[in-house]
């Protein structure tokens, strides 16, 4: 009678215990036929928090902070519905065919997609989504950050201070340009071009003028800004700030027509795209004069070569493309870009796509 009374006090606890067990494996049991995305690298946490809580896709990852190699990258995304990629993942149609019918949806953690086929995403009927305005004003930020310490030689005064370069106090020494009175051209007056502007405005700048594809009235006439052709904008110019988006028409559109239009004061800064650059072009102009300084976030290849020339030229300020580098920005990139590949899943207008 014992040995009865305790096999029902065991039926009693653990037959509840067994179907409390059960619901929880019945999601785990009925997540196995989610549909399946892929994400290329390891993301900021907004990002995949809403994935993983959503319910609505079985992730899988390559889980570093360096890019999938590429045959990774070619392996695993076959059958997936939806993909998750950074600009550093070139998709093209290798990647689409290797991806097969079932893909519906990519979604880029970036506000450029020049690394994505349009053409090859257009014909499979296949939708993108981006990651634009969360990055601008952070991008904004960086592109002054840069430019001032471009034009007033900061990190060669840096240098100088640590190595023993800082002598008596010298009236020529360490000059630089200043914004005051000065000319400001604007090259692609977009969402980012326009807060540029807008940070500038208060150092004094004299005239601001813009080349782009044509006028842009709707954001030209807040600033104020006007709207010249590219070689007019060069021969005025004390700066030049590209933020065009890198398409055929802008691949090297700053090379050597570009640079001997410019003064030989003139500063030259690029927290575009490194594509829109000619930087053999732009090394000689450095080295010969025809301008002053070039401070770029942007270049080709990325990462640039420790060798290239570039790197051995006072004039030349270099970072590793770091535009949209503050946690809230990059969280918000990661967010957006999540929010857009669920939409896209679920066949729902996304936050930001690019039509197609």
């Amino acid at each position: 009678m014992r040995t009865l009374g305790h096999l029902r006090r065991l039926k009693t606890t653990l037959v509840p215990e067994f179907h409390s067990w059960c619901k929880l494996q019945a999601p785990n049991a009925a997540g196995k036929q989610l549909p399946r995305i892929y994400v290329t690298r390891r993301i900021p946490p907004d990002g995949m928090k809403i994935l993983s809580q959503s319910g609505l896709c079985s992730i899988e990852q390559w889980d570093s902070d360096e890019p999938v190699p590429r045959s990774e990258l070619l392996a695993k995304v076959a059958g997936i519905r939806g993909l998750y990629c950074l600009l550093t993942e070139k998709i093209d149609a290798e990647v689409l065919d290797a991806a097969g019918p079932s893909l519906q949806v990519v979604s880029t953690m970036s506000v450029g997609y020049d690394h994505v086929s349009l053409e090859e995403l257009k014909k499979r009927g296949i939708r993108l989504g981006y990651t634009p305005d969360v990055l601008t004003e952070a991008v904004a930020e960086l592109t002054v950050a840069l430019l001032l310490a471009t034009s007033r030689r900061l990190l060669e005064a840096a240098h100088e201070a640590k190595n023993g370069g800082w002598g008596t106090w010298k009236p020529l020494w360490m000059c630089g340009y200043g914004l005051t009175d000065s000319t400001v051209g604007i090259l692609g007056l977009g969402r980012i071009g326009a807060a540029v502007t807008a940070r500038l405005k208060p150092f004094g700048v004299k005239r601001f003028l813009y080349a782009d594809t044509g006028p842009r009235p709707d954001m030209a006439t807040k600033i104020p800004a006007e709207f010249v052709p590219l070689e007019e904008l060069a021969r005025h110019s004390d700066f030049i700030v590209v933020c065009c988006a890198l398409t055929p028409e802008t691949q090297g559109i700053c090379g050597t027509g570009l640079f001997s239009l410019m003064k030989d004061t003139a500063i030259f800064i690029n927290t575009s795209r490194g594509g829109v650059v000619n930087q053999e072009d732009l090394y000689q102009a450095l080295v010969n004069g025809q301008i002053a300084a070039a401070g770029l976030d942007v270049t080709e290849p990325e990462p640039l070569p420790t060798d290239h020339p570039l790197f051995k030229l006072k004039n030349c300020v270099i970072l590793p493309h770091i535009a949209s580098a503050t946690v809230a920005t990059r969280n918000a990139m990661a967010a957006l870009a999540a929010s857009n590949l669920l939409a896209g899943l679920q066949g729902k207008a996304m936050g930001k796509e690019v039509p197609l």
